[in-house]
């Protein structure tokens, strides 16, 4: 594995590199300190099949106080860069190279008893399906006092009122009584703001949101989102954001890191990509928003189909549904090179603009 020491390459260049022998390395603009380092992070499933590439090559830097969005189709890797994060790939899956570098810690380096002191207390994760993520013989409240009690030297008393207080933040009715209900008592929105309660409750230095909004109404979603703001601005967490919802995207991000077939495709500031999206993969994104037809027209669909992870193609990755694509896409992979001042995107057809860097 790869030192947090390390010089910082910019998202999907060395993995692309490493992985196929195309592409190149690129210098990574100056972007601060970060919290979180991600390099060249490869997470495969070994099965009777072959091997899947689930992630293949991703970088990523996040820091404190910002908000990431990380977009794209389902299957594309987004939900595996997470659990890879935190050491959560289950088996036949397992994190086959990279670094994952926390607050100057190489993760994938710690203990499993040393990467338990990290999971729910500095890195905590809202998981996409809240029926499968809480136990169904505890009570709410005891599964989230057990993370305070865990992480934190707090009597069971002071435990329990600070769940109770977080149940409250997360809009939840009535917490002091819904602390004692088991899972089954909540509806699916409910359960939903309790996983949320759950990993926001000893206030972590990173979260990380897998579609943390998908099951609730539109006020329930947007008082969550106004609340892992709010303790951004208080405790400057940091914020990978998974969602399909480019209105949230729109409304959360900081930066826009889009997936496709387990490698970054194109990376910006929110206002630069929601501008000028520059990857042909992330235009047919937006031109598929119903907003951006007429009443009554036809929506359009990216057609064809992603690449089964299986069996990736040598060339880039999207050129079977892209009508730009010419033989050197299918040929070879493209390196992420810095499009536009600070707009990062792996494209043979996107031309470098002049002040940008290359690679």
């Amino acid at each position: 594995m790869q030192s947090c020491l390390e010089p910082a390459v910019r998202p999907g260049t060395a993995g692309a590199s490493a992985a196929s022998g195309t592409g190149a390395e690129t210098p990574a603009p100056t972007l601060g300190a970060a919290l979180l380092q991600i390099r060249d992070l490869r997470t495969a499933f070994h099965t009777r099949r072959g091997t899947a590439l689930a992630v293949d090559g991703v970088s990523l830097d996040v820091r404190r106080g910002e908000t990431l969005c990380l977009v794209g189709e389902s299957g594309c890797g987004k939900s595996v860069t997470a659990l890879s994060i935190l050491r959560l790939v289950s088996p036949p899956g397992r994190i086959d190279g990279g670094s994952i570098c926390f607050a100057g810690q190489d993760l994938l380096s710690l203990s499993e008893r040393a990467m338990r002191q990290v999971r729910g207390a500095r890195i905590s994760m809202v998981f996409q399906e809240p029926m499968t993520s809480l136990n169904p013989v505890f009570t709410i409240g005891q599964q989230i006092a057990e993370a305070v009690e865990l992480h934190q030297d707090v009597s069971a008393d002071e435990a329990r009122d600070r769940a109770a207080a977080m149940l409250r933040q997360v809009g939840i009715p009535d917490p002091e009584i819904r602390l004692d209900d088991y899972p089954h008592q909540l509806s699916g929105g409910m359960k939903q703001r309790a996983m949320i309660a759950m990993a926001l409750v000893c206030r972590p230095d990173l979260l990380l949101a897998d579609e943390p909004t998908t099951a609730l109404d539109v006020t329930i979603q947007a008082q969550i989102l106004d609340l892992i703001r709010a303790l951004q601005q208080a405790s400057g967490m940091a914020v990978i954001l998974i969602t399909h919802d480019l209105g949230v995207v729109a409304e959360m991000a900081d930066q826009v890191a889009v997936m496709y077939a387990g490698r970054i495709v194109e990376q910006a500031p929110v206002n630069d990509l929601f501008g000028q999206p520059l990857h042909p993969y992330t235009s047919a994104l937006f031109r598929s928003l119903p907003a951006a037809h007429a009443e009554g027209e036809r929506l359009n669909v990216i057609r064809g189909q992603v690449p089964s992870a299986f069996s990736y193609p040598a060339g880039c990755r999207f050129c079977e549904r892209c009508a730009a694509a010419v033989e050197r896409c299918r040929q070879e992979y493209p390196p992420f090179t810095e499009k536009a001042a600070g707009h990062w995107a792996a494209c043979w057809q996107v031309p470098t603009q002049a002040g940008a860097g290359n690679a």
